[in-house]
């Protein structure tokens, strides 16, 4: 049955079914050749996937990104991110990274990241003389850190299929956010240098105390949710509502952006966001069940086990596997359909849940701005009106800054579980 199921899946991925569409088809024949099961199981299953608080969380946190972005939030840190780091050649792009890390610490979507703070960066850097692929690019690989920066919509994925806590997943993302925001930030800084660009950046930029005072409602934002979660206030899912919530407020009756035609854009686009996702977790959840039904986590453990001998090579092994399943398949139904059979596996090897997940996230993050799906890399050419055939050159050297960051994560645990054992051991 298993054996039928993957054939089925990847066969519709060559046809190029859409991936939830194709995992359900991938069921359907699972169920209909084991002859043991009723159809009554795909919907049993369809709503247990679906049944767990945490991914309450996910609507909530696309809603709020969607909001900040409407309601001049993303704008003012912008400014602020600017002020901040806009004063040096090449800061302009810098502050692309920089605006991305804070956006993220809301958003949780990288996405939404590209989006907001593209449709202002882009422009930005088009008229101090950037090239305009080197800064598609250069947003299209920033906003991964909307999935890398706690709160992470495919981390509370990761944390509801392998049953590990969400607060845990989140905090272990913080360390490795923060290196890969130094290393694109040392890049850009480099490459400005060496191409003479971003000599005039710092024009125009806000002193660093006014852009504070402009944009401080919209940096208390990120301080909030994420002091909340870590001081123990309310959980990650609560969290996301408490987002909801303050950019309403914000966006309403602050910065007076969000009217109600604003309002009801903002809310059918988030509306069809979340519905994709769920259906790809839906759907999911009933290849896995199936999966476990047929005994595949426990043969996959095995087989794994015999072909790596060490912690070392496991783990360079599944980086390899998941960077190329990022570059074709979906990140949310990667998580969904792999982390509960790939998690129980590494810990075998000693590895930590938490540690696995951040890994996970990072390598398959990398999915996002590679082609031939990489979502990212489709928003900033949307963005930047460019064919993506020219963001290919300027945007290797983006992917071999975020793979070295990535062998760092793997290979020193501490920097995503120093933080993680300073409040949860």
């Amino acid at each position: 049955m298993s054996q039928l199921m993957l054939i089925s899946m990847l066969l519709c991925f060559g046809l190029t079914v859409p991936v939830a569409v194709s995992i359900g088809l991938a069921t359907m024949a699972g169920v209909g050749f084991d002859g043991h099961m009723t159809w009554l199981v795909i919907a049993q299953q369809l709503y247990a996937a679906l049944d767990k608080y945490p991914l309450v969380a996910v609507p909530f946190f696309i809603l709020a990104g969607n909001l900040m972005e409407a309601g001049g939030i993303s704008e003012r840190m912008v400014e602020f991110a600017k002020s901040v780091v806009g004063g040096v050649q090449g800061g302009l792009a810098c502050s692309c990274v920089l605006t991305c890390m804070i956006f993220a610490a809301v958003a949780g979507s990288s996405v939404a990241t590209t989006f907001a703070v593209g449709a202002i960066l882009i422009p930005a850097m088009a008229r101090h003389g950037y090239p305009v692929p080197f800064a598609a690019s250069l947003q299209a690989s920033a906003a991964e850190l909307g999935v890398i920066i706690p709160p992470s919509i495919p981390m509370i994925l990761f944390a509801v299929s392998t049953d590990t806590s969400v607060g845990e997943v989140f905090i272990a993302g913080i360390g490795p956010g923060l290196l890969i925001v130094v290393a694109l930030m040392a890049y850009v800084w480099l490459y400005a240098r060496r191409n003479g660009l971003g000599k005039r950046d710092g024009e125009g930029r806000l002193p660093v105390w006014a852009a504070f005072k402009k944009a401080w409602w919209a940096l208390l934002m990120p301080v909030i949710i994420l002091g909340g979660i870590y001081g123990g206030i309310f959980t990650p899912t609560e969290a996301s509502a408490v987002a909801v919530v303050y950019a309403l407020f914000v966006g309403v009756f602050i910065y007076r952006r969000l009217s109600f035609a604003t309002l009801g854009r903002t809310f059918h686009r988030s509306v069809v966001s979340t519905a994709i996702i769920m259906f790809i977790i839906a759907n999911a959840g009933v290849f896995g069940f199936l999966l476990n039904r047929a005994g595949v986590p426990m043969m996959l453990g095995e087989w794994l086990g015999h072909l790596f001998a060490s912690e070392f090579s496991f783990l360079m092994g599944m980086n390899v596997a998941l960077f190329l399943i990022g570059m074709f398949i979906e990140t949310s139904a990667s998580i969904v359909v792999l982390a509960p059979l790939l998690l129980p596996v590494a810990m075998q090897f000693g590895v930590d849940p938490a540690h696995f997940g951040v890994i996970m996230v990072v390598n398959l993050a990398l999915g996002m701005v590679t082609p031939p799906f990489g979502v990212n890399l489709f928003a900033a050419c949307t963005v930047a009106n460019v064919p993506i055939e020219r963001l290919i050159r300027p945007l290797l050297p983006f992917v071999g800054v975020v793979l070295l960051c990535l062998m760092v994560i793997t290979y020193w645990p501490d920097l995503s579980l120093y933080f993680r054992d300073l409040v949860y051991r």
